[in-house]
This record gives structure tokens, C-alpha cells and sequence, in this order.
């Protein structure tokens, strides 16, 4: 039997745990027919999962035949690539030569003979989820790792009249903080504002465990070892079980030194690399003093209550931080602590 853990970034793991609450308050809002919410941000940390839960997101809509979904690239003209994916839906397409709507101007199929040009994208798109609302059908836009680009920004201000319009379109993006933290700050994307943003929570400790014991038939206390290893970390799950499954459950703890340089090099690298000298600061203190209160670490690095809270409300909503007793934080990513221990000791901080 092949290894049933993947540590490849993107697609759908074998051994896939599904965050069932957020998971379904996105499928049962856009599904409603008075939905509250026409778009929905995944945001959180490198590894955490957001592509595979988006995908899976997707996938569970698509069974509905009443719905499109179609997955934009976000580096290349969005509003191109939506037209032709629409036009390509025979369905839609027919309703277009019936209504002698001739988009071969802009690349979309053939003329009609006598037809009414259409030279602008946006436009022809207008027309197109027009007869998708007719059709009584419903659209999903997917978009992987968000950026405040040029593409972004002109499908984003295209997207605000589409539901003004009342189109029957929804979105659904994934991006780091930062991205969209700066997607945010313009003024010209207010709709950004109201779109939900859903932190991905931590893998239910109960069901990594459960998912460890069936996998190598092994007794609680091994699993729940395992799972206190990924602390509900996505990218640790699926690298954990891939390392356990090719040498044993037997070899945990030998393991830990080739599990620690694959989060090191996959994802903590890149991680450490975007964070601010004031963040690696306070993580430096938290790695070294083994501090959780926020009192404590603040006093150990010289920081204003004000200038912490900056620091530490940002960490969180990166997901490099998390709390779960007020006035205290850890560190939310599995052998973090090592991680930063070992650049200190080799001079790389």
C-alpha cells in the first residue's frame, strides 16, 4: 500500500481532515436563498490548509447541478479568463447565438451572422450571468493565494457591480494576512471590508488523533503523542504521518530531527523570512524564556503595552500566534520553539 500521508502543497491529501465548521458555514451560506454574504476570505499561515479546504469547498458545491464553479489565476487577466470560462459552458454559450450576442471580437467563439458586437469583457460577462440567473443557476469564483496586483484589482472592482447587480456570483479567496490585510487598504475595493475572513482554526485534536489510530493501528497514547506533535497543523499532520508511515511508529522519537527539517524547510523558512524585526523579537523571547504571559514577555523585550498589543494582534491574525487564557499567548506552530532556538544558536536571527 502506498504512503496514504502527502507532503505536497495543494491537492486533496488521502488522509484529509476536514474543518466540518467552517467548512460548512461557507457552503451553507452561499447555498441559502437569502445567502448573508456573497464572498468569504480563507486566510491564515503557510501550510494551514487554506488551498486544500477551498478546493474542498468547491468540490462539494459542484456536485449541485445548478452550479458553476470556475477557479481563476490570479496572475494572469481574471476577467479574460472568466469569460472564456462561462462562454465554454454550452449551456450558456446556446443562450448567447440565440440572443445574437457576437463576442468573436474578443476572442469568444465565432460571429453570428447579424449579431450584436460586443467589445468590452466586462460587458459581454454582464450578459453572460445574466442568462446564467435565467438559466436559474448560480456561479463560484475560486481564487488561490490573493495579491494586491493589477488582475485582482480589476476583477475585484468588476465583482462589486456584478453583485450590485444582483447576479448570482460568489467568491471564495485564499491568501496570507498580509496580502490581504493590503488588498484591504484600498479604497477603491470596499467590498473587501465586508467579506468575511476566516482564520482557519487548528485540526480538531480528536479527529488527528482518531485519524493516526486507525492509520497505524496503534493504541491512544501513541496517537495522542502524534497528534500533540502537529498541534493541529495541517502541513505537520500530513509531514507526520508520511515520516511515521516509512519508519514506524516505533521511531517517533527518532523521527523528530528529519520532522523538524521538513516544517523548516517547506514552510518555517519562508515564514521567518516575511516576519518584521520586532515580531522575530518577541518570538526570540517567547522561544527562550518559555513565557506565555503577556506581561512577562513585553517586560523581557522592553516593549509599551500599546506597541505590544500592535505587534502580538498581528502575529495572531498571521497565525504564528494564538490564545486560549486571556493576557497569555503561545507560540501556534508545531516545534516553533525549536525552530527559533536553533537560528538563534547558528547566528541566523
Amino acid at each position: 500500500m502506498n504512503n496514504p500521508f502527502n507532503i505536497s502543497f495543494g491537492q486533496i491529501p488521502n488522509r484529509y481532515i476536514n474543518r466540518l465548521t467552517q467548512s460548512s458555514q461557507i457552503v451553507d451560506t452561499f447555498q441559502s436563498e437569502n445567502p448573508s454574504t456573497n464572498a468569504y476570505i480563507l486566510t491564515g499561515v503557510r501550510g494551514c490548509g487554506k488551498t486544500v479546504m477551498m478546493t474542498s469547498i468547491s468540490e462539494t458545491i459542484a456536485k449541485d447541478e445548478s452550479w458553476m464553479v470556475v477557479e481563476l489565476n490570479p496572475e494572469i487577466d481574471m476577467l479574460h479568463s472568466l469569460a472564456a470560462a462561462l462562454y465554454s459552458d454550452i449551456t450558456v454559450r446556446d443562450r448567447m447565438v440565440k440572443s445574437k450576442i457576437d463576442l468573436s471580437v474578443l476572442g469568444l467563439g465565432v460571429s453570428v451572422e447579424n449579431g450584436v458586437s460586443i467589445i468590452d469583457m466586462d460587458i459581454a460577462i454582464r450578459h453572460m450571468l445574466e442568462n446564467i440567473a435565467q438559466l436559474g443557476r448560480k456561479l463560484l469564483v475560486t481564487v488561490d493565494e490573493v495579491t494586491n496586483n493589477p488582475n485582482i484589482k480589476a476583477f475585484a472592482a468588476s465583482y462589486q457591480i456584478y453583485i450590485r447587480k444582483n447576479y448570482p456570483i460568489y467568491l471564495l479567496m485564499t491568501g496570507l494576512y498580509e496580502n490581504i490585510n493590503s488588498l484591504q487598504n484600498d479604497k477603491s475595493l470596499t467590498f473587501l471590508y465586508r467579506a468575511p475572513k476566516l482564520l482557519l482554526e487548528p485540526l480538531n485534536f480528536t479527529a488527528v488523533k482518531t485519524s493516526y489510530k486507525k492509520v497505524f493501528d496503534t493504541d491512544d497514547s501513541i496517537a495522542e503523542d502524534m497528534a500533540r506533535l502537529t498541534r493541529g497543523y495541517s502541513f505537520a499532520f500530513q509531514v507526520l504521518g508520511y515520516l511515521v508511515w516509512e519508519k514506524g511508529v516505533s521511531a517517533l522519537q527518532e523521527i523528530l530531527p528529519e520532522y523538524d527539517q521538513y516544517l523548516a524547510e517547506y514552510v518555517y523558512d519562508k515564514i521567518w523570512s516575511e516576519l518584521s524585526a520586532k515580531d522575530k523579537e518577541i518570538i526570540c523571547e517567547m522561544a527562550s524564556s518559555h513565557k506565555t504571559r503577556v506581561a512577562d514577555i513585553r517586560e523581557g523585550i522592553g516593549f509599551s503595552t500599546s506597541e505590544f498589543s500592535v505587534y502580538r494582534d498581528r502575529l495572531m491574525k498571521k497565525g504564528i500566534l494564538s490564545s486560549d487564557q486571556y493576557g497569555h499567548v503561545n507560540l501556534a506552530l508545531p516545534r516553533f520553539e525549536e525552530f527559533v532556538t536553533e537560528k538563534n544558536r547558528s547566528g541566523y536571527y
